[in-house]
């Protein structure tokens, strides 16, 4: 099940361990949101989190997009009314260096499914 987070923890222990939390955070948006939308085949978070540093995040800014279509397609898929483009706020976020503010919508969204 998707644990409910603190957004606002999440961001200062991010600011206050020069980022270094935000990594952590990464992987675990990733975990939960594999395990939330039912794509347990898809990239683990580690291997998000890899790939993101090796390629100096641009693969990152593609995670953002695939993982905020996801969750709008789990929202309509509950009954929800979607047609927020989510994948592109958050991919123009992450590109124009606001990849934490993504981080905590995603966050927030993941939150409303949590235990």
């Amino acid at each position: 099940m998707v644990e409910k987070k603190n957004i606002a923890l999440c961001i200062v222990f991010t600011v206050l361990s020069c980022g270094l939390y935000g990594w952590y955070w990464l992987y675990c948006l990733a975990e939960d949101t594999n395990r939330l939308t039912g794509r347990e085949g898809a990239m683990s978070g580690g291997l998000v989190l890899l790939l993101t540093i090796v390629t100096c995040g641009i693969y990152g800014w593609y995670w953002l997009y695939v993982s905020g279509e996801a969750l709008e397609q789990y929202e309509v898929s509950r009954g929800g009314m979607g047609g927020g483009h989510l994948g592109i706020l958050y991919l123009l976020l992450g590109i124009f260096g606001f990849g934490i503010i993504s981080y905590a919508l995603m966050q927030s969204e993941l939150n409303k499914y949590a235990a």
